[in-house]
């Protein structure tokens, strides 16, 4: 997992694969408190963004997830949440099979968890091996805006 925060992008931006670079490019060059939540294309399927918004839950609710065709960069553009995490490991037990079209799994908990908060304008980068519960509530529930960029691992070979 990878932390920033998009002002300090000039500095690091060279560090980041090329596809990586694209998705946080998006992420730049757009004011997401204008559009429509919903996909919107970067390269097709292999780049994409999707705009949420809702209501923060209790963590309770917030279901752990993995994801094997696409990394995450979520980033938080108006809000808080906690966001779980833990490295995926043989403790960790899945509720079900793996969701192909979906692309992902979930599971039962975190073991061991350490919270990360996304605040306005931080992103986190979330590899397939990083096990993460999005959406949890800070202190109560609150509205949040967010963007979740999902990159195909096949274009990080590029």
């Amino acid at each position: 997992m990878i932390i920033g925060h998009i002002d300090n992008l000039d500095e690091e931006f060279d560090s980041y694969p090329p596809a990586i670079q694209k998705g946080l490019a998006f992420l730049q060059e757009h004011d997401f408190t204008k559009m429509e939540p919903g996909r919107y294309d970067i390269d097709g399927d292999n780049i994409y963004a999707m705009i949420q918004s809702y209501t923060t839950r209790d963590l309770e609710k917030c279901r752990p997830e993995t994801h094997e065709k696409y990394l995450d960069i979520q980033y938080m553009v108006k809000g808080a949440e906690y966001i779980g995490w833990c490295v995926l490991g043989p403790d960790l037990k899945p509720t079900g099979a793996y969701n192909p079209e979906r692309d992902i799994t979930f599971y039962e908990e975190l073991t061991p968890e350490s919270n990360v908060l996304l605040t306005d304008q931080i992103f986190a980068v979330l590899y397939p091996h990083d096990v993460h519960r999005p959406c949890c509530k800070v202190n109560e529930a609150a509205p949040a805006l967010k963007v979740v960029v999902k990159i195909a691992l096949s274009c990080l070979d590029k």
